[in-house]
């Protein structure tokens, strides 16, 4: 076989190359790290040296390794290989992830000594099983398939990390679990039954590889010439088998940027990049920093974002584009209000808009307007377990026990979450009297000797529910909230983003029981549903969208508490971790700015402060920011008195109620059907379906001060 030169090459292959891509192309020996840049065109410079290696250094194709993150990027790999250089070399190229190499090793290794592996669990229904029952086991309560997945990827972080008995028991007690014991009868469990896990697979072919010479020898002399992609969403485990078989003067060539880790849920390893040169003495860091995607104030504001992160390489992302439309900061009068915002775009748009988010959550109200209006929309990579987070658990049992307060399964689930002090014992007692005399469970508490206080909070709780029946659904989550279950999830440090969620999709619902149905129905809908690829409207988590680019994108829910999660007041008192937390947070909002090709529009609401959107303002000082509803917080409250004042009018009723019919003088009849309170339960607005069908939203009290009249009460 006659070899390219140089020249050749490049104009065959690369002629669309710049000259900071060729000389990465023609880094073929020894170890080097790439960093490059969101949008710099790393998958072709990867694939191109590739070839350059094949057809111009004359490597065998058997020497050589790709590593990528999935099964499917390394489909795309090799499809990319044979597109631009045929099929000539790629039949013998290997292109696997991490965990298939290990397989490989595995079963190497088992020949050798002449002993059968262990199976490979790939079954979730039989691994859920195994967790389900150790969980029940320790924690003493049966588990919801949130619970589950949060424990799937703990292990998983544990194992990735390598981590201690030590640290495991800290990780433990800040998800209020005894994680140690599950950790530990779980891989128990495993052995007995002779299967690993994939994180198993890993661990086991490092400890093959760093007890066996023979079978490091071989694996080094086999494959001479390692290229790893996405190298900073590699785990600690993972960058240590890479090590290994590259060897400390290797040909290791890794492909990743620190600016864009944002796994780290799934133990991510961003340091491995930060200490190449440490480990690997000799080694070549090289830097494309040329941003091919976004235009120009895209990158410069980006940029300076992701420069404040401490942890990452000294390097800068440089615009290709001219400088377009500046950021966007669409100012919203709350964020309950984005849902509406959202809504209008995705009925007007007409070219391709990613609204992206950093949690799945933040979608569904908006997912559940869009299906009600049959408006056309794609979403990537839908999760289903908001259904059964333990907020949202907890929500939905209470409400079916007030529709149902003679049963004792769903009191016992939800009785110690009110702040009653009832015991376990006085409250199966309950259960006992209920059932034996056919009364509501909590009117059997007066058929107990128990402390005066406990009997009091205990009458109250009767009180809430019995008023909670006949209420509507977001009101009633509110109630539910103040009976002691908002002080529970305080005490038990347990996120309470949930409730606004779930109040957000019963702002939709007359009663409780239609309630419950929308939330099975949006579970099913989810579950089925197929992306859409001829919708321009486009829904995906900043983490789906990674590796992709948008037209148009919009971040959405950049508010303190959601995202980011956590918010340090300090970094001289914050912890290790919690510096490493709130950086990854920033990453991620860097990856999702990123994402845009023309334009940039992030959501900025008056209720909710955002220390990332905050940050990006004052660097935006000079930029026009467009306000889609202005809203003056001094201005509202004195609207505010001069509309109590006139709230004496006759006119003017004191409550409002789903259901009563009123007058309207443009729009005729209609029925009253979703009221919003404030936080002292007093109307701000209210929905009116009229006879013609149209529904419109009012202000109160103003809609009655200008001539609208109740003309019968539900």
């Amino acid at each position: 076989m006659s070899y390219l030169t140089d020249e050749e090459f490049f104009k065959r292959y690369g002629n669309k190359l710049n000259d900071e891509q060729k000389r990465t192309v023609k880094a073929v020996e020894g170890p080097v790290l790439l960093l490059a840049v969101p949008g710099s065109g790393k998958t072709t410079v990867l694939v191109n040296r590739l070839g350059y290696m094949l057809f111009v250094s004359g490597i065998a194709p058997d020497n050589i390794l790709t590593l990528t993150y999935t099964v499917a990027a390394t489909r795309d790999m090799k499809s990319r290989f044979v597109n631009i250089f045929g099929n000539e070399g790629a039949t013998n190229l290997e292109f696997r992830t991490i965990n298939g190499i290990c397989a490989k090793i595995i079963s190497h290794y088992g020949r050798l000594i002449g002993k059968k592996s262990f199976d490979l669990l790939t079954d979730e229904k039989v691994s859920g099983k195994i967790l389900t029952d150790i969980y029940l086991n320790v924690m003493k309560e049966y588990p919801t398939e949130s619970d589950i997945k949060n424990i799937r990827t703990l292990i998983t972080y544990c194992k990735n990390m390598l981590l201690t008995e030590k640290d495991i028991v800290e990780i433990g007690k800040d998800q209020g679990i005894d994680l140690f014991k599950i950790y530990e009868e779980y891989n128990s469990e495993l052995k007995k039954r002779s299967l690993m896990d994939y994180d198993d697979q890993m661990i086991y072919a490092y400890r093959m590889l760093k007890g066996s010479k023979e079978l490091l020898d071989h694996y080094r002399d086999r494959y001479r010439y390692l290229c790893v992609d996405e190298a900073q969403d590699t785990s600690k485990i993972q960058h240590m088998i890479i090590s290994l078989l590259a060897g400390k003067n290797g040909n290791l060539f890794m492909v990743g940027d620190e600016d864009q880790s944002i796994y780290g849920f799934r133990a991510a390893y961003p340091d491995a990049l930060l200490n190449f040169e440490k480990d690997h003495p000799g080694a070549r860091v090289l830097v494309m920093d040329k941003n091919y995607r976004s235009n120009a104030r895209i990158v410069e504001v980006a940029d300076k974002f992701i420069q404040k992160n401490f942890s990452r390489h000294d390097k800068h992302m440089n615009a290709t584009r001219e400088a377009g439309e500046a950021i966007r900061f669409d100012v919203l009068r709350s964020r309950e209000s984005q849902y509406d915002y959202l809504h209008k775009m995705a009925t007007t748009v007409k070219e391709q808009t990613a609204v992206l988010y950093r949690d799945n959550e933040s979608i569904l109200p908006l997912i559940d307007i869009l299906e009600r209006d049959e408006v056309p929309y794609r979403i990537k990579n839908t999760d289903m377990s908001f259904f059964s987070h333990r907020v949202v658990v907890d929500v939905t049992t209470i409400l079916n026990f007030a529709l149902s307060p003679m049963d004792p399964e769903l009191f016992m689930k939800v009785f110690y979450k009110f702040q009653t002090y009832l015991s376990k014992a006085d409250a199966e007692k309950m259960c006992y009297i209920a059932d034996y005399k056919h009364i509501g469970i909590l009117d059997a508490v007066e058929e107990l000797e128990i402390n005066r206080r406990i009997l009091g909070n205990v009458r109250d709780l009767r009180i809430n529910f019995r008023n909670m029946v006949s209420e509507n659904p977001i009101k009633a989550i509110n109630r539910i909230e103040k009976m002691g279950y908002g002080e529970y999830l305080k005490n038990n440090n347990i996120d309470d983003n949930k409730l606004f969620i779930l109040k957000m999709l019963a702002k939709n619902e007359a009663t409780i029981e239609a309630f419950l149905d929308r939330l099975n129905q949006l579970r099913d809908i989810l579950a089925n549903k197929e992306e859409n690829y001829k919708s321009k409207f486009i829904l995906s988590t900043i983490h789906s969208s990674k590796g992709l680019e948008y037209e148009h994108v919009v971040l959405m829910d950049v508010v303190n508490g959601v995202f980011p999660s956590k918010i340090i007041k300090s970094f001289k008192t914050a912890t290790v971790q919690e510096k490493r937390d709130y950086e990854e947070e920033r990453r991620i909002f860097y990856v999702g700015m990123t994402r845009a090709k023309d334009t940039l529009t992030i959501l900025k609401y008056s209720d909710k402060p955002s220390h990332f959107v905050g940050e990006l303002c004052k660097k935006e000082e000079k930029t026009p920011v467009n306000i889609k509803e202005k809203t003056k917080p001094r201005a509202i409250s004195s609207y505010k008195k001069k509309l109590q004042a006139k709230t004496s009018s006759e006119n003017v009723p004191k409550i409002l109620k789903t259901g009563d019919k009123v007058n309207q003088s443009k729009y005729g009849d209609g029925v009253i059907t979703d009221v919003t309170l404030d936080d002292d339960e007093i109307p701000t607005k209210f929905v009116v379906r009229f006879n013609d069908g149209t529904e419109k939203i009012f202000m109160f009290p103003f809609a009655f001060i200008t001539g609208m009249k109740i003309i019968k009460r539900r």
